[in-house]
């Protein structure tokens, strides 16, 4: 397993294909399984930098404070280790929130950033609805369940039930892909504690890189008017609303999104 130390913690990432370089960033107690019908695709064209934040997955999960400017470091840290000087930036739910602040941390590393499903966060933030914010937060209850069962869950506010009951395949193919993805409840706690002090709103206008902000209309998670209010904040930035999309539109409107996604880079 590919690891290196960035600052206080070892980080797993893996890298696919050649060209100019393509972080992902993932979200609350995800990782790279979240990536798989991204990753094949885009690497064809881009060298594809996808790993576990902190408190996910095969990376380390230190019992301290985390906030999302330790989390963009830790990818600043990450991409100088690998060679990497400057990348276009794709982040998905919390790893959006982790790619705005790189952005504005660190301008120099961006060639230009692409937010999924995210927020500003802060006092503009609009917030999940009551069952969404049952499932993501309630941890005594979430302790008292599996791995699997957590996962399987979410799966109504991350797809349709449509694409569930037509896709036994790729959500078993998920499942398994996510059996070594765990976050440890320490771990998931503290990513939500960077979530909540989360505000990047008055900074958002310093972000000059090209910018691409993507939401599903119908997300319950992370609603839309998130990712409107992003893109009002971010100087020309291209905001795409996809149809009847919840949570995980990356991986059930794959297609779309990856059309969506190379588009865009090849402008920038």
């Amino acid at each position: 397993m590919p690891k290196t130390k960035v600052n206080d913690i070892n980080i797993y990432y893996e890298i696919d294909g050649d060209g100019d370089a393509l972080a992902m960033v993932m979200g609350l107690g995800g990782g790279i399984p979240w990536l798989f019908r991204q990753v094949p695709v885009l690497s064809q064209q881009y060298r594809v930098i996808a790993f576990d934040n902190r408190g996910t997955g095969y990376s380390d999960a230190p019992d301290i404070p985390y906030t999302m400017e330790m989390m963009a470091a830790d990818l600043a840290g990450l991409l100088e280790n690998i060679g990497v000087k400057a990348a276009h930036v794709f982040g998905i739910s919390m790893g959006g929130m982790i790619a705005q602040n790189f952005a504005l941390l660190y301008p120099e590393k961006v060639k230009s950033l692409i937010l999924g499903a995210t927020t500003c966060g802060g006092s503009h933030r609009i917030i999940p609805d009551a069952e969404a914010i049952k499932v993501l937060f309630d941890m005594e209850r979430m302790q008292k369940m599996t791995p699997e069962e957590r996962a399987r869950e979410t799966l109504p506010f991350v797809f349709s039930q449509e694409f569930i009951d037509n896709n036994q395949e790729l959500i078993d193919q998920l499942m398994a892909k996510m059996s070594g993805h765990i976050s440890p409840p320490h771990g998931y706690m503290r990513q939500v504690e960077a979530i909540a002090a989360h505000d990047t709103y008055e900074r958002l206008p310093d972000i000059k890189v090209p910018a691409l902000v993507i939401a599903g209309d119908a997300d319950k998670m992370v609603p839309a008017e998130n990712s409107r209010i992003i893109a009002s904040r971010i100087p020309n930035a291209e905001l795409v609303i996809l149809k009847d999309m919840k949570h995980g539109f990356n991986i059930e409107a794959a297609d779309e999104v990856n059309d969506i996604v190379l588009r865009f880079l090849k402008t920038t």
